[in-house]
């Protein structure tokens, strides 16, 4: 069968299943979108397995915390939502909004994120009663059968159109841009040569950018507690979680106590140029972080550098003497090696961190570790993101938590400096049309003239 056949069968049945998925009532439509939960919950511990062989990067344990907590964080936050039918009544506006489905979402997902994204994207597509079609990355496309399997017996049980979720069998590059030109709308979580071609495909697309998240700890927390958290958050699935702690950007006066909580947690240190060096071919060759290096075990990576690691490293931290555009330890490093520098002033510190966001990174996330409102503010006010965390595991909490007001999400918006167009958390909201119905507003009246003007 051609390609384009191949697409346009896909979509046809996608789109006849959606016809039926849009007449469902907001019950009938939240016992689906439990189901894809409550499935990959379920089946945490296979699917996480499945994972870690298939794409041969991660930790299998971590991506078992990850299924579970993704599917227990996303379904609570959907659960009592409104999306079918009348959303609100706006009376101060006079306004009434009316919920309406897209059509068919093409979502490409990628191999760091074989089992979650899939179930977020379907969760959300489904939620607002539109079918889905999954692009997965080549290297995960056992993962992508295996969840379409589930899901599809478990629709046919319950008496759904099981093509309201469906899989390219076969992924390629080909395959992926004719279904992004023929969807309704297309999310896509992946490099950026992908997002790139979901924002030229003629299509309403949500894309993500690049990760490369800035770590700055203040002066007045307790380095004992928050030093477990950062290494927790760079070591999570190998470090191949795009919110990920990229740095510690410490305090010149706490450095050297931080870095012995570092060794303390299992950190191997260096301010070694030769080893640094070493690790810099292995991770960046090029200028750029090696396909063979991502979610790969610390050790391999230390191993293919020459370096002896005491038993039980869990992370490289390294000491470049320079950042921003004069190392390559200022970017995204998705593997277990985390940089560190040192500060003098709070706005020297927010400083470091724009110099390597302005590298890569700019408009995803950075997170400090302070108890002072004017520091975090400070922060938030001069860094180009779109999330700045405080006290917490950025990698595990960045796309959202029971106890932040994040949107619970696998897919990150990071707004005009990303090239995305949002700056915000992906959410079922992105994947509904909204009628407005405008009554009269009572007792509305034009200003005069000088009102308006004064």
């Amino acid at each position: 069968m051609g390609n384009e056949k191949y697409i346009q069968e896909l979509i046809t049945k996608a789109q006849e299943a959606q016809k039926v998925l849009e007449t469902y009532n907001q019950q009938k439509i939240d016992e689906i979108v439990k189901v894809i939960a409550k499935i990959v919950f379920d089946e945490a511990d296979p699917l996480a397995k499945m994972a870690a062989e298939e794409t041969r990067m991660g930790v299998y344990e971590h991506k078992i915390l990850k299924n579970q907590g993704k599917a227990i964080i996303l379904w609570n936050h959907l659960k009592d939502k409104k999306s079918v039918g009348i959303l609100r009544y706006i009376e101060k506006e006079a306004l009434v909004e009316i919920a309406k489905p897209m059509g068919v979402v093409g979502a490409v997902t990628p191999c760091t994120n074989p089992i979650v994204t899939p179930m977020c994207n379907a969760m959300f597509a489904i939620k607002g009663r539109n079918a889905i079609i999954i692009a997965p990355h080549p290297r995960a496309k056992k993962c992508a059968k295996v969840m379409e399997e589930l899901y599809q017996s478990a629709f046919e049980k319950m008496g759904v159109p099981k093509d309201i979720y469906q899989v390219i069998t076969e992924p390629s590059i080909d395959l992926t841009n004719m279904l992004m030109e023929n969807v309704d709308v297309v999310v896509a979580t992946g490099g950026s040569g992908m997002v790139k071609a979901a924002y030229s495909s003629g299509r309403p697309s949500f894309g993500v950018g690049a990760g490369n998240v800035q770590c700055i700890i203040d002066r007045d927390v307790d380095i004992a507690q928050t030093i477990p958290k950062i290494v927790f958050g760079r070591t999570f699935d190998n470090g191949i979680i795009c919110s990920g702690e990229q740095t510690a950007i410490i305090h010149k006066d706490d450095y050297d106590a931080a870095i012995k909580e570092f060794v303390k947690n299992g950190a191997y240190y260096t301010d070694d140029e030769h080893e640094m060096e070493a690790l810099r071919k292995v991770v960046f060759p090029d200028g750029e972080m090696s396909k063979n290096a991502v979610g790969q075990p610390i050790e391999d990576i230390a191993k293919l550098a020459g370096i002896n690691l005491p038993e039980g490293t869990k992370v490289i931290v390294v000491k470049p003497e320079k950042y921003g555009k004069d190392d390559v330890f200022s970017k995204e490093k998705m593997c277990n090696i985390i940089s560190a520098y040192e500060y003098e002033t709070w706005e020297e510190g927010v400083d470091i961190a724009l110099k390597n966001l302005e590298v890569e990174g700019k408009g995803h996330s950075a997170i400090v570790h302070s108890n002072n409102k004017q520091n975090v503010e400070y922060a938030g006010i001069v860094l180009p993101i779109s999330r700045l965390v405080v006290n917490q595991i950025c990698s595990t909490m960045n796309g959202g938590s029971f106890t932040n007001g994040l949107n619970p999400t696998t897919t990150l918006g990071c707004g005009s400096w990303g090239n995305n167009s949002i700056s915000e958390n992906l959410t079922y909201k992105h994947l509904i049309n909204v009628s407005r119905i405008a009554y009269v507003i009572p007792g509305a009246t034009q200003p005069t003239d000088k009102e308006i003007w004064g």
